[in-house]
């Protein structure tokens, strides 16, 4: 497909099931005509690089083999807008943008309804860890003056530069000593003892930037257990009717609310909690068979066909107080500690939250992380904040310790039919307001790479909480998140996934040690540490 020099390719990339495609196709429509309106601004044609599909009725790419049959038919000098209203399979696109040579622009909608922007946030992370050369844009509408600004740069020079002055090297900070002496102990350890990390069938939803290639992760003392889902599934089959039952009640007892219905097809029902019950005790005892101090469970393909979602287990493991399971010698597994879970198998967060739990046991701080998706923000609408407000929120489990009131602050709803056919409930809550750390260890330039910064976790009115619900999904918990001396455009530069590892700290002060011991130890263990933003009082790191 030859071009002219005032051609720009557009590739939509979705999502590898149909009912998600098919539900977001409108809004790509729509933000296809808007960047099309956008681009003639500037003398410039934008051509869709494959067609709508009425079979499927949608005009996505849906499959890696989709992805390469049309980069084969394009000029792979012709520049291309990679544009995302939905969810995408970063590996559909790979193939074709890694051997393209022409500039390459991804482009999302500012909507916490259209999952455009994590979709991009992890085709962004995906090109960073390939090294392919890349640009970036976000908007509301594609007509404000940054956006325009940023695309007639782009389409004039064929690169957008974006500010990231937040961002400060490790080794232009002061390391407390304190700091840097727990993170030298834990170090030491990691290095002598070592630690395995089990994988449940790796690579997950296209995620190729949450996949650490083993040999940067050996540095830092940990190790793979590669583990099957299929045997997760045949050990939730052999847990007892009675040990999942024990799990429901311990969980009833403590306050957990359950919406129960009885259509399977739509709603959560109590065979659905008990099968997911099952699950967790048999992740638990295969955990403990293989030695693994932390786990990730893929879920989204392959147990999807087998189970009920998975997301009950993962926020049940990563918290401290959860339902006591019992070993084949009759020993509690880890009692009262968590087992640390990475959501989706991403195994970057999976070495952040072993880091975490480290840092944190050792300076008696909250040990529950979780990763979340960095879904979406706002202006508060309510009055509440004049500071801008970051919808945190993960696809299901958040450890229950994180939410107002605990348990009695949780609830339980079905996951959206649309992704899970086999239902499952939720762990979902409202954060509660706190200091936190936030970071994200990621891959560039052939090096493991951290991020870390401070934010804190405010409480917004009811009526404002449910219209960031609304906006986004209702069944997921949520964290209200104000992250200091960083911007959202800074945060959207820079950061390279579509999660964000997330920890509480009993003050600023203490989450401030926590932020600097963490990043001692990344980099003790080899890892490129930056420290973005400031202090909860302004003041740099």
């Amino acid at each position: 497909m030859k071009k002219s020099a005032k051609t720009i390719l557009l590739i939509a990339n979705g999502d590898l099931r149909l009912s998600a495609n098919q539900a977001c196709w409108p809004a790509q429509q729509a933000m296809e005509q808007a960047l099309t309106a956008a681009v003639a601004r500037f003398g410039y044609k934008l051509v869709r690089a494959h067609a709508y599909q009425p079979g499927v009725k949608h005009g996505f790419i849906s499959s890696q083999k989709e992805g390469m049959a049309v980069f084969a038919n394009l000029d792979p000098k012709t520049p291309i807008i990679v544009a995302e209203a939905v969810w995408q399979y970063s590996h559909h696109l790979l193939a074709g943008l890694i051997s393209h040579q022409a500039p390459i622009l991804t482009v999302a909608n500012w909507s916490g309804t259209w999952p455009g922007l994590v979709g991009m946030l992890n085709l962004n992370g995906s090109l960073t860890k390939a090294g392919v050369k890349y640009s970036t844009l976000w908007s509301d509408d594609f007509t404000d003056d940054v956006f325009l600004g940023g695309l007639s740069a782009w389409l004039k020079t064929g690169v957008v530069k974006h500010r990231t002055t937040h961002v400060k090297p490790l080794g232009r900070a002061t390391v407390p000593p304190r700091a840097r002496k727990i993170a030298q102990q834990i170090a030491a350890d990691l290095r002598r003892r070592k630690s395995i990390m089990g994988v449940f069938d790796e690579g997950c939803m296209g995620m190729y930037n949450a996949i650490i290639p083993d040999e940067l992760l050996f540095s830092t003392g940990v190790y793979k257990e590669r583990l099957s889902q299929s045997a997760l599934y045949y050990g939730a089959t052999q847990v007892s009717d009675a040990d999942a039952q024990a799990v429901y009640q311990w969980l009833l007892r403590k306050g957990m609310k359950f919406h129960l219905g009885t259509d399977e097809a739509t709603e959560l029902t109590e065979a659905q909690v008990l099968w997911q019950c099952k699950t967790y005790v048999a992740a638990l005892r295969i955990a403990d068979e293989f030695g693994c101090e932390s786990i990730g469970i893929q879920y989204q393909q392959g147990l999807k066909d087998l189970l009920p979602a998975s997301d009950l287990v993962e926020g049940l493991l990563n918290n401290s107080d959860r339902p006591p399971v019992k070993n084949a010698a009759g020993q509690v597994i880890r009692d009262g500690q968590p087992l640390t879970h990475f959501n989706e198998v991403d195994e970057c967060a999976g070495l952040d939250g072993l880091l975490t739990n480290r840092v944190h046991t050792a300076l008696g701080q909250p040990v529950e992380n979780t990763l979340h998706d960095l879904r979406w923000g706002d202006w508060d609408r309510s009055g509440t904040t004049k500071e801008y407000v970051w919808v945190f929120l993960i696809s299901g489990s958040a450890p229950a310790e994180h939410h107002i009131d605990g348990y009695a602050g949780t609830d339980s709803l079905r996951q959206p039919p649309m992704y899970f056919r086999l239902g499952g409930g939720t762990v979902r809550g409202i954060a509660k307001p706190g200091e936190i750390v936030w970071s994200r260890i990621f891959v560039a330039g052939g090096k493991l790479k951290m991020d870390l910064g401070r934010a804190k976790v405010i409480t917004l009115p009811a009526a404002e909480t449910e219209r960031r619900w609304k906006e986004t999904t209702v069944q997921w918990p949520i964290m209200h998140a104000v992250t200091y001396g960083v911007t959202r455009d800074q945060m959207m530069a820079r950061h390279k996934a579509n999660h964000i590892q997330v920890a509480y700290a009993h003050s600023a002060k203490e989450a401030d040690l926590a932020l600097y011991a963490k990043a001692a130890l990344a980099a003790e263990l080899g890892l490129e540490v930056s420290v973005c933003g400031t202090k909860a009082d302004g003041r740099p790191f």
